[in-house]
C-alpha cells in the first residue's frame, strides 16, 4: 500500500507544528496582540528571521538537493523587496503630496500630483521624472505580480543561458556571483531608477493604515510565518516523488541521469526559477519589516552568507536550512546589537560587533571539516538512537 505524501515526510508535520506553536507563543507574548512581554522591534526581528528561513530553504532546494551552488539567490531576495518597496514608497508619498497640495485651496491636477510625487521620491538623486520601471508602482496588484515575475524572468533567462551551455560546478557558482555583482553595481547608479545608493526607505509604513506599528509588525510576522509554512510544504512536495528523485540524481551523477534520457537542463531550469520565486516572496516580506532596502543588500557577500547558513544548518535537509538561518539571524542580532559583552584580554578587547563575522567564518570551516551534516545531523543521530 502506497503511503501518503505526509506519511512519507513526517518532518513536515513536526516542522509545521513547531512553527504554529512558535507563532502562537509569540502572539500571546507580543506587544501588539498579547501580554506585551515581547517588544515591537524584536517582533520585527523574529518576522525577518522567518523570511530568512524561507530563502534558506529555497537555497537548500537548489544546492542541497540539486547540487547547484548558487551564489546569487539573495539577488532574487532583494528584487522581491524592491518590487514591493516601489509600491509602498509611491503610495505613501502620494498621500503626503495630496495632503500638502490640498492645503493650497485649489484642487491639484493629476499632473501636479505626479510631479510632486516624482520630486519627493527622486529629488535625492537630482531628478523628478518617473523611470519606466515605475510604470506600475501605483498598482498594488501589479507590483505583487512583479514580485515573482521579475526574479522569475531573470532566473529563467540566466538559467537557460547557463544550463544550455552546460556550465556546472564552480564555474556556475562564479557566474551566479557575477550576475549578483552586476545587478548590485547597476542599482548603485543614480540613473538606475531605484534611487541608487539611497535605496527605498520608509517601507515599514503601510499606506492608508492607521494601526500602530506594534499591530502592523504582528501582521507581517503572521504573514512571514504563513509564507514559511507554505514554502516548506511546497519544497517538501517538490523533493518527493519522481521530480525529487531526478534532481537528487543530477546532484549525485548528472551524466548518468542524462544518459537515462532525462532532460537535465529542463529540470535544473525549473528548479532554479522556482527557488528564485520563493526567494523573492521572502524578500517582499522581509524589507517592509526592515524598513529600507538598498543595493548593499544584494551584494555577493549576502549570498555567500546564505550558503554558509545552509551548510551549517545541514545541506540536503529542509529543516536544517531553516535552523541554520534562524540560528545565525538571532545570534548576529545579539552580537551586532551590542547585547553581547565585550571580552577584555588585557592587551586587546574583543568587540563582538566587529568579530562576530570571524566567528561565523570559523564555524563554517569547523562544520565543513568535522560535521558536514550540520545542525540537522544532530536529529539524525537522535533518530538512530531511538531506532536502536
Amino acid at each position: 500500500m502506497r503511503k501518503s505524501f505526509i506519511a512519507q515526510n513526517p518532518s513536515i508535520l513536526i516542522f509545521l507544528a513547531c512553527l504554529a506553536l512558535f507563532t502562537l507563543c509569540v502572539t500571546v507574548l507580543s506587544e501588539g496582540a498579547g501580554a506585551g512581554l515581547i517588544s515591537t522591534s524584536f517582533i520585527k526581528t523574529l518576522g525577518k528571521t522567518l523570511c530568512l528561513c524561507l530563502v534558506a530553504i529555497a537555497m537548500d532546494l537548489i544546492w542541497g538537493y540539486c547540487g547547484i551552488l548558487s551564489l546569487g539567490h539573495f539577488a532574487f531576495f532583494g528584487l522581491g523587496g524592491y518590487m514591493i518597496g516601489m509600491w509602498l514608497m509611491y503610495a505613501r508619498t502620494e498621500m503626503i503630496v495630496q495632503n500638502a497640495l490640498a492645503q493650497g485651496g485649489i484642487p491639484p491636477t493629476p499632473q501636479e500630483i505626479t510631479d510632486g510625487i516624482g520630486s519627493q521620491i527622486f529629488g535625492v538623486v537630482g531628478s523628478s521624472d518617473f523611470p519606466l520601471i515605475w510604470a506600475f508602482a501605483d498598482s498594488l496588484t501589479l507590483q505583487l505580480l512583479l514580485v515573482v515575475l521579475v526574479p522569475a524572468v531573470l532566473a529563467l533567462v540566466f538559467g537557460w543561458l547557463a544550463f544550455r551551455s552546460r556550465v556546472a560546478g564552480v564555474y556556475l557558482s562564479i557566474l551566479t556571483q557575477a550576475m549578483t555583482l552586476a545587478l548590485a553595481l547597476y542599482l548603485f547608479q543614480n540613473d538606475s531608477g531605484l534611487r541608487g545608493n539611497n535605496g527605498l526607505s520608509g517601507l515599514q509604513n503601510l499606506p492608508g493604515v492607521t494601526a500602530p506599528q506594534a499591530l502592523v509588525s504582528m501582521w507581517f510576522f503572521w504573514a512571514s510565518a504563513l509564507a514559511l509554512g507554505l514554502g516548506y510544504l511546497l519544497s517538501a512536495w517538490v523533493i518527493s516523488g519522481k521530480f525529487g528523485s531526478v534532481i537528487r540524481g543530477i546532484r549525485d551523477n548528472e551524466a548518468r541521469v542524462r544518459f537515462l534520457g532525462y532532460p537535465v537542463e529542463s529540470f535544473k531550469l525549473m528548479l532554479f526559477t522556482l527557488t528564485a520565486m520563493i526567494a523573492a516572496i521572502a524578500g517582499a516580506l522581509y524589507y517592509p519589516q526592515a524598513g529600507i532596502i538598498n543595493p548593499a543588500e544584494i551584494a555577493p557577500i549576502a549570498s555567500i552568507y546564505l550558503a554558509v547558513w545552509v551548510a551549517i544548518g545541514g545541506r540536503g535537509r529542509l529543516y536544517g536550512a531553516g535552523l541554520g538561518a534562524a540560528f545565525f539571524s538571532l545570534v548576529s542580532t545579539w552580537f551586532t546589537g551590542g547585547q553581547a559583552p565585550d571580552i577584555n584580554l588585557g592587551f586587546y578587547t574583543i568587540q563582538w560587533v566587529d568579530w562576530w563575522q570571524v566567528m561565523l567564518g570559523l564555524s563554517f570551516v569547523l562544520v565543513t571539516l568535522f560535521a558536514p551534516k550540520g545542525i540537522g545531523g544532530l536529529f539524525d543521530l537522535l533518530q538512530r538512537k531511538n531506532d536502536a
